[in-house]
């Protein structure tokens, strides 16, 4: 597919996403969020380890785009919202390790994508808002993933009042994991993502469905679903090799 509101790359195991709508403050209008998605499942599809998503632009993303709402029926927002909500579910559903890159402020769904990666970290000048609670139109689905990230008050004071939080706050609340100068964005996105993306590709994506998965569980249903996960896991090729590696004071040498 030709992508016309992004950019995708593949440098080595690393695959990267920039929204590039600069002109439009990276609003994720119909067209953005068929092609962000096309371009999460395509990179879901290959042997890469991680995922970067990046904006280029003075803003990171503002959410959606109105221009695409100010004249749309039911139908047209149902498919607008749903292709939003098919995009965040594919950052999850990917194998891949994902990592925002977070530049400059991201809203309403712009901050939806933050919260809808794996990682995240951001510069010391990012912002983040759900700024519907202070609108007329109500950031429900953008609270689905930030309320995964933040406690329920904090979700409640992003989504009821609409104001924007720095990215110190965003770092206290659980938003992101890192935030850096601009100058050391770069550098602190593929050191984290380089240490979370070692080891086995394959135990690694079966953890991320499992980590997931079992967090919307009671705690006994959990454990038993984890606990099937792991024992059936144990007997991959990597599982083995790390076993044995590990016993035999070498490196391993991974399958995947």
């Amino acid at each position: 597919m030709t992508y016309t509101t992004l950019v995708l790359a593949v440098d080595g195991p690393v695959a990267t996403i920039t929204l590039n709508r600069p002109e439009r403050r990276n609003a994720l209008s119909l067209e953005a969020l068929s092609e962000l998605l096309d371009a999460v499942r395509t990179v879901g599809e290959t042997d890469t380890a991680g995922l970067v998503l990046a904006a280029n632009g003075s803003v990171f993303s503002a959410g959606h785009d109105f221009a695409d709402l100010a004249d749309a029926d039911l139908a047209a927002a149902t498919t607008l919202v749903e292709t939003c909500s098919a995009t965040m579910l594919a950052l999850r559903q990917i194998p891949q390790i994902t990592i925002a890159r977070v530049h400059a402020l991201a809203t309403a769904a712009g901050c939806q994508l933050v919260a809808a990666c794996d990682l995240a970290v951001a510069t010391d000048g990012a912002g983040f808002a759900l700024p519907g609670g202070k609108g007329g139109w109500f950031c429900t689905t953008p609270a689905v993933e930030v309320g995964r990230a933040v406690s329920t008050k904090r979700l409640a004071e992003l989504a009821f009042t609409g104001d924007p939080i720095d990215a110190a706050t965003a770092l206290e609340w659980g938003l992101v994991n890192r935030v850096v100068p601009a100058d050391e964005l770069d550098a602190t996105v593929a050191d984290l993502l380089g240490r979370a993306t070692r080891g086995s590709r394959a135990s690694k994506a079966i953890g991320k469905a499992a980590l997931y998965h079992q967090l919307g569980l009671p705690l006994e249903d959990a454990y038993t679903y984890a606990t099937a996960v792991m024992a059936q896991a144990s007997q991959l090729p990597d599982a083995k090799e790390g076993i044995r590696a590990f016993l035999d004071k070498r490196h391993p040498v991974w399958d995947s």
